[in-house]
């Protein structure tokens, strides 16, 4: 099994119990302390469990032919944990680049995995004096600008909604483009909720934040809860959102199947679009089209830094098309000058030069 996360339920897990005593430990730490929320908690699960299988593998405690899956690291001790030493931890890491293929961006992850594990041994518990993990560099990523809708494109989408339950996915889709909220964010959402103009969000680490709705939320979360009360069976009486075939809270992967069946209506299919996407497109939109300052958007998306917001002042072209028509060159035209026959090494006489000076001026001029 890769995760304990179940799929109709994202709140509950499993007691990691196939794990070394110390790492369920941590795992029970970082979701009772500090909070964090199961999803993210079993994604450490996860990291750590596959460090561990590594190392018993890497140090010969297992067959060399026992598949990764099959090792059983349960017995792990601390004796074991205080082994564990930096050039094991580059050596998984190159496991992971050569041997699962790993991302840049998937191989942060699992780095970050284990530095807060090794915190957790160290400065918290105080059961390791030394950290393994301390000042190994994250590897470096690619910065890719986030892929968004167009204005366009999201009218588009909004209009070409073709749905057995209209009221629903067009309310779904709503919320994407308006507030951008993740996935997880809309799933969880419950009729209590909604209070006036605003809804209130569970985000990464079960932090609550609120968000205000504007007309088009208003009107698409009215019509969907008219729509609702006429459901003949209703088994989750809380939830927002809702199958009409079972009465049953959607799942995350049934609203990822709605966005992308409404991405197909709309012709916008295959062109790498999907839920989180449409996270970006609203932050997009807002940014360029509504002037939203980038401390206001960090509220809006839940982001814990505004560094991570900055990316979305990357993405408007209108001040750099600005900045580019404001150099004193950007009306300069010159003509292919005719050749001198006389002077063959003379490109341009003395008269081409002058103009081309007052060409300049007067593009200074204009601007």
């Amino acid at each position: 099994m890769s995760t304990y996360i179940s799929p109709t339920n994202p709140k509950k897990h499993g007691n990691y119990d196939d794990c070394p005593p110390a790492v369920v430990d941590y795992l029970r730490y970082s979701e009772t302390i500090r909070g964090l929320s199961p999803r993210t908690v079993n994604g450490y699960y996860i990291d750590l469990r596959t460090f561990f299988k590594f190392l018993f593998v890497h140090r010969g405690i297992v067959a060399a032919d026992i598949h990764m899956d099959d090792v059983d690291i349960s017995g792990a001790d601390l004796a074991f944990i205080k082994q564990i030493d930096r050039a094991e931890i580059y050596d998984f890491l190159y496991y992971v680049t050569r041997e699962r293929e790993n991302a840049p961006a998937t191989r942060a992850r699992k780095l970050s995995s284990l530095k807060g594990f090794f915190k957790y041994m160290t400065s918290k518990t105080n059961q390791l004096e030394q950290n393994p993990a301390d000042d190994i560099d994250r590897p470096a990523q690619k910065k890719r600008l986030p892929k968004y809708l167009t204005l366009d494109e999201s009218i588009s989408l909004l209009s070409n909604i073709q749905s057995d339950f209209f009221e629903r996915d067009y309310c779904i889709i709503t919320l994407f483009l308006n507030c951008g909220m993740r996935l997880s964010e809309l799933v969880l959402l419950n009729l209590s909720d909604i209070k006036n103009d605003t809804l209130r969000l569970i985000g990464k680490g079960n932090k609550e934040r609120i968000v205000y709705l504007n007309g088009a939320c208003q009107d698409a979360l009215d019509t969907l809860i008219a729509e609702r009360a006429k459901l003949s069976s209703i088994k989750d009486t809380k939830a927002l959102f809702l199958s009409r075939k079972t009465g049953k809270r959607l799942s995350a992967r049934r609203v990822q199947q709605i966005v992308n069946t409404c991405l197909q209506s709309a012709g916008l299919d295959g062109k790498g679009y999907s839920v989180h996407k449409l996270r970006h497109t609203a932050a997009t939109l807002m940014y360029q089209h509504g002037q939203v300052d980038l401390l206001s958007l960090k509220e809006v998306l839940g982001h814990v830094n505004v560094a991570t917001t900055q990316i979305y002042t990357h993405l408007d072209g209108i001040e750099l098309r600005k900045a580019a028509q404001a150099s004193p060159l950007a009306k300069m035209k010159v003509e292919k000058p005719i050749p001198n026959h006389e002077n063959p090494e003379s490109s341009a006489n003395g008269d081409d030069v002058e103009n081309m000076v007052e060409n300049v001026d007067n593009a200074e001029t204009d601007l």
